[in-house]
């Protein structure tokens, strides 16, 4: 959601933060207008120093009680779409209580009558023997979600933030520059980003030791895996409670540093953009630019064959093609962008004309009806 939708009074918290220190490292005048301040950076780092002497000095017990890691209970998810749903419905159904956040209570209906759907598939499936536990599996798992469009509110109790919005760094760090001002100390915020850098969203707030990512898989409730990612500021203790919390859910958790992609992004969108190129490479060497796709388009080989190949050769349940128009093709259009932003040299980044083009066009893959392939 967009921060803009995002309220709450002062004092919601349970007690105050630190607040930012913008003395050292300014130049004169910084403080009366800090949007001229070309240090944000050194105020940030100045913040951040400030909370861990802050921590330092506090009582023994208090001392003692902070080396033990967090034992995630109350977890809040900031985004109703088909990922925050499926983290929001694996967290419920592994006994945390979860609320779950968005900009419009029309948008959460829809998200909440996703997971009943979703749960009852695996109901279905987990209490074949006996319905009416699977029944009371999907009530009680849904009674354990609740939802709000007042994000602020809400975050003052929760063990942990999950962030699952669009893939807009403005956005995300405006909403946890806000968030951050409201949630508990002991908070611990974590992105779902599959593409932007945790460095970046975490250097939004003052707890970059409490900031990490936690990258999920679509679908969330069937695929194992989470990437937790920790950046150079994170907390071993942030880090052992994450990977904790990820086991809670029955997830295989896997650690990486930040580094664009991780680990299965970093790997995966090359693959597919060089499976686009290989489909596309007589187009571009003859310059036939103004070629549409479709049958006048005659690379090294077809998409059906790629595909094929993928699956019967390499043991892929899906083809590169297929897997394109089921991510979304703007989604592998986003990712690779960014990458070629950050490293415009690197030829695994470099972007692809026929996707470029499809995405122009709204043809998506599987959501629109339409990518490199036809859908009914």
């Amino acid at each position: 959601p967009a921060p803009s939708d995002v309220t709450a009074t002062p004092g919601a918290r349970g007690r105050p933060r630190p607040q930012r220190l913008t003395v050292f490292s300014c130049p004169p005048g910084a403080l009366s207008a800090p949007a001229s301040c070309r240090c944000r950076r050194c105020c940030r780092t100045m913040a951040f120093v400030t909370r861990q002497f802050v921590r330092s000095v506090s009582s023994s017990s208090t001392a003692s009680a902070s080396v033990k890691k967090i034992i995630v209970k109350h977890v809040t998810v900031i985004g109703g779409g088909l990922m925050g749903s499926g983290i929001a419905q694996v967290a419920a159904a592994t006994g945390h209580t979860v609320v779950l956040v968005d900009q419009t209570e029309d948008i959460l209906a829809k998200s909440k009558k996703g997971i009943e759907e979703s749960l009852r598939k695996v109901a279905k499936k987990k209490f074949a023997e006996d319905p009416k536990a699977g029944d009371e599996f999907v009530a009680k798992t849904l009674s354990s979600i609740t939802t709000s469009t007042d994000a602020a509110s809400v975050v003052h109790s929760t063990d942990l933030v999950v962030e699952a919005i669009v893939e807009n760094l403005q956005l995300k760090n405006e909403l946890f520059k806000r968030l951050d001002k409201f949630a508990a100390e002991h908070t611990i915020f974590a992105s779902n980003t599959s593409s932007l850098q945790i460095t970046s969203i975490a250097n939004a707030t003052t707890r970059q030791d409490q900031f990490a990512g936690l990258h999920f898989f679509n679908p969330v409730p069937m695929m194992k895996l989470v990437e937790v990612i920790k950046t150079p500021m994170t907390s071993q203790k942030t880090f052992e409670s994450l990977v904790d919390f990820t086991k809670t859910l029955g997830k295989h958790p896997v650690s990486c540093k930040d580094t664009p992609g991780f680990i299965v992004n970093r790997l995966l969108v090359p693959y597919l953009m060089e499976a686009i190129r290989l489909y596309e490479r007589d187009f571009q060497m003859c310059g036939n630019s103004n070629l549409g796709l479709g049958s006048s388009l005659k690379g090294d080989a077809s998409k059906e064959d790629i595909d094929t190949a993928m699956k019967l050769g390499a043991g892929y349940p899906m083809g590169p093609f297929e897997l394109l128009d089921y991510v979304g093709l703007d989604t592998t259009k986003f990712i690779i962008d960014g990458w070629h932003e950050i490293d415009a040299k690197n030829s695994l980044f470099q972007p692809s004309p026929s996707l470029n083009k499809l995405v122009t066009e709204n043809k998506l893959g599987k959501k629109t009806g339409e990518g490199f392939y036809k859908y009914k």
